[in-house]
């Protein structure tokens, strides 16, 4: 652990010196170019996992610049703007992601056939992920309840993540991406020779991460000056700029993923495997790198105010599977999660108030789940597919 802190405190000192608000002309695009370098790597690299893993993958690559970001914070023993940027994330995936995913794949089909989209109807291979989101959000109201992260809820999430990926290769997936949809970049990387291919797609994976390592300690520095500079807190700042910038590629892979009406699902799938890599594997390595910044094992404390961001994160989320499980999501759920997310990124003193908002709809959802009146089709299609995939398969004559 002294060598990583030793190495991580040499990276952080070489950049002190460029920790200004002007720093954000060059740590803003380096953080974006690092994003695309490892997301173009990852896109190109998904042909050679399992059909069930590529999705799981994909997502937790494209994520690595938010994981450089938050381990950036931590190390520096900053709680609320570890927090701020962690809760800003996953709400940004689903109050901002997920409702355009929806609105894209409407435009598209509105010019195609001169009809809105009614819902985005999801298979039955996706319903791992459905179900999978709600083992993490179950555990971290225990991590809300108690008031403490500690390396020991670092391993429970990891376990849980492990298990995710676990099934999902035994459940692989229905759809997948072909060459001729990829970007530019991955596109000319899958059409070299495969030994140039692997080490293209390598230095993708080497140059981001360079990126990473360089401009990281100097991106979180340059957004607390621009913040202070413009009179702006700095908690509100990292919990929506840093993540906007850190997951803008993935944002844009599942933006040109929904103008296919037909892969909108899968577009849906990326972005809450996101969540479920977030509320796992990145709250999981905070107390990893908080210990390595400190020098010693600690429990990272939250205060009242943390505790409230965490449980209207918490509840955003649950609100979200709530939506889902009946297997569809429509212009009306996308059209409200879309409005509570613009009102507490707009208002910030509204959060307290829109905890009792998302939690009379998480009620009110459950409640019609509970009644049959809004059948929960994840959980049968989550058998079935279970079923299907754990038979033993008949052995060949």
């Amino acid at each position: 652990m002294k060598a990583i802190r030793a190495a991580w405190a040499a990276a952080a000192v070489g950049a002190e010196g460029t920790t200004s608000a002007a720093a954000a002309l060059w740590t803003f695009p380096a953080i974006l170019l690092s994003a695309f370098l490892i997301a173009w790597g990852a896109e190109a690299a998904q042909f050679f996992m399992s059909q069930g893993l590529a999705l799981a993958i994909l997502a937790w690559l494209q994520t690595l610049p938010e994981f450089a970001v938050e381990a950036d914070i931590a190390w520096r023993g900053d709680v609320s703007n570890m927090t701020a940027n962690f809760t800003g994330s996953l709400r940004l995936l689903v109050g901002l992601g997920w409702p355009m995913v929806f609105f894209v794949a409407s435009l598209v089909e509105r010019r195609r056939t001169g009809k809105w989209l009614r819902e985005v109807v999801l298979e039955d291979e996706e319903a791992v992920g459905v179900v999978g989101l709600v083992v993490p959000i179950a555990y971290f109201v225990f991590i809300w309840w108690k008031a403490t992260l500690t390396l020991w809820d670092s391993l429970v999430l990891v376990l849980m993540y492990g298990a995710y990926l676990w099934i999902l290769s035994h459940m692989p997936a229905s759809d997948e991406e072909s060459v001729d949809e990829l970007d530019p970049v991955p596109r000319a990387v899958m059409g070299l020779q495969p030994g140039l291919r692997g080490a293209a797609i390598a230095g993708l994976f080497l140059g981001g991460g360079l990126l990473l390592f360089v401009a990281a300690h100097a991106f979180v520095g340059s957004l607390e000056a621009l913040a202070f500079s413009v009179g702006i807190s700095q908690f509100v700042f990292i919990q929506w700029v840093a993540p906007f910038l850190s997951e803008f590629p993935e944002f844009f892979s599942a933006f040109r993923w929904a103008k296919s009406v037909r892969k909108a699902p899968m577009a849906l799938m990326n972005l809450v495997s996101s969540n479920i890599n977030q509320w796992t594997m990145l709250v999981a390595m905070i107390p990893l790198a908080y210990a390595i910044g400190q020098g010693q094992v600690k429990t990272i404390p939250f205060d009242a105010m943390h505790r409230t961001e965490i449980l209207l994160t918490i509840l955003q989320s649950l609100l979200g599977v709530v939506l889902l499980l009946n297997m569809r999501f429509t212009a009306l759920e996308a059209a409200t999660v879309l409005a509570l997310w613009v009102v507490q990124f707009a208002v910030p003193k509204s959060r307290e108030a829109l905890l009792y908002v998302y939690g009379a709809l998480v009620v009110l959802g459950a409640a019609r789940i509970v009644l049959d009146r809004r059948r929960a089709e994840a959980l049968p299609a989550f058998a079935r597919q279970w079923r299907r995939h754990a038979a033993p398969r008949p052995s060949a004559a």
